[in-house]
């Protein structure tokens, strides 16, 4: 059976650092180093020679993610550079009317706000749905109205680590001939994902967290039968039909996903991506589920033992992804972040409180220095205060 103790040579992180900010940027596994180590000295002996089977190594990686959205089909996987041009596509892409409406929650990260907040020239309005209720889904079905085009929602939001039921918002979409738009960023490389189980239109998440990937590329699944609603804001050479024929001058857009990807690919960054995908795949997202649900739980547990400690995120193990957040009472939650830093554990500040995001291979020892730190420095802030 599978466990992080299985996996720890992929990850060979300073002994000094618990790395807990999966949810913002993860550290590569030791197999995506040995790719693009081997991608550069290829590069600087023999440059292209052998871009064919770079061609292949991006086959490959669409192939990769096309397993883990579950997509009908890898035509239907464009790789983008990040979430936020993805979004921009969808976003750009349909023909708005003036008075359309479109539904998210009020916790959105701003890749997915920004672009839909950009339409309000053309008449389009945003409508921010709050999610601190006992049934979010049910909020945001109910704001669904007659000009609803598009709903756009994070599969789990950033600060409070809530994981939204998808299912239940992609029948309410297609029951009523809405568009249903997902940015998965926080669960696609955490938790089972599943395009055709949530029935939506549109998902995409960067490579660079839960994917354990590199910066500056992502992921963009479209339907095929919405690929011809959005207009193409991009084109060049890698986007038509007949690409490689460069001498021909009537074209047309690639009927796959791939009319999205306007111009040359992202080869150095394919190898590492397709190399972490394969850490996950041989786990099983399943078994990386588990996994990282175990070390959700007993964060939580210990946690919540703690003095003025404040859950942040769902104590629910339905509503939890990777993401736990946290306040403490009487604590200057900026200074402890910086003093959390300094001690070697890597998270965020976010929500109003701490956020910390291991991974399915996060040892319960790098769990329990984190939390020693935790105590120390929050002993140390009280006592300090007190003192004055």
């Amino acid at each position: 059976m599978n466990t992080p103790q299985s996996w720890q040579h992929e990850f060979p992180l300073d002994p000094s650092v618990c790395y807990l900010n999966h949810a913002a940027v993860a550290p590569w596994p030791q197999r995506a180093v040995e790719a693009v180590t081997h991608f550069a000295q290829e590069n600087a002996r023999q440059g292209a020679r052998d871009y064919p089977r770079w061609a292949r190594q991006e086959k490959h990686l669409r192939s990769q993610l096309q397993q883990l959205l579950n997509a009908p089909s890898s035509d239907d996987i464009a790789l983008v550079k990040n979430t936020s041009e993805a979004l921009s596509f969808v976003a750009q892409g349909i023909n708005w009317q003036a008075g359309d409406q479109i539904i998210t929650s009020d916790q959105e990260f701003p890749s997915n706000r920004i672009p839909w907040q950009a339409l309000s020239e053309h008449g389009v309005s945003l409508q921010q749905v709050a999610l601190n209720c006992a049934d979010p889904e049910q909020a945001l079905i109910d704001a669904m109205g007659p000009r609803t085009r598009l709903l756009t929602i994070s599969s789990v939001q950033y600060a409070s680590g809530l994981k939204m039921d998808l299912v239940r918002l992609g029948a309410a979409c297609r029951e009523r001939g809405i568009l249903f738009c997902v940015d998965a960023i926080q669960s696609l490389g955490a938790l089972p994902f599943d395009v055709q189980a949530i029935d939506c239109d549109f998902a995409m998440a960067d490579g660079h967290k839960w994917l354990l990937g590199p910066e500056g590329l992502g992921v963009f699944y479209c339907r095929a039968a919405a690929r011809d609603q959005l207009r193409l804001t991009q084109h060049g050479w890698h986007m038509v039909e007949a690409m490689g024929n460069y001498d021909l001058t009537d074209w047309s857009p690639a009927r796959s996903a791939r009319r999205f990807e306007a111009g040359s690919p992202n080869t150095l960054a394919q190898q590492a991506l397709s190399a972490s995908l394969e850490v996950l795949l041989e786990v099983g997202m399943e078994q990386v589920a588990t996994l990282l649900h175990q070390r959700i739980s007993y964060l939580i547990n210990q946690l919540e033992q703690l003095p003025g400690v404040r859950l942040l995120s769902p104590k629910t193990a339905d509503r939890q992804a990777g993401i736990v957040s946290f306040a403490i009472d009487g604590v200057d939650h900026a200074a402890l972040y910086r003093e959390l830093m300094q001690a070697g554990v890597v998270c965020a500040q976010r929500g109003g409180g701490i956020r910390w995001s291991p991974h399915f291979y996060t040892g319960e020892a790098t769990l329990d220095q984190a939390l020693c730190h935790l105590r120390t420095l929050v002993t140390a802030q009280r006592s300090k205060s007190a003192s004055r």
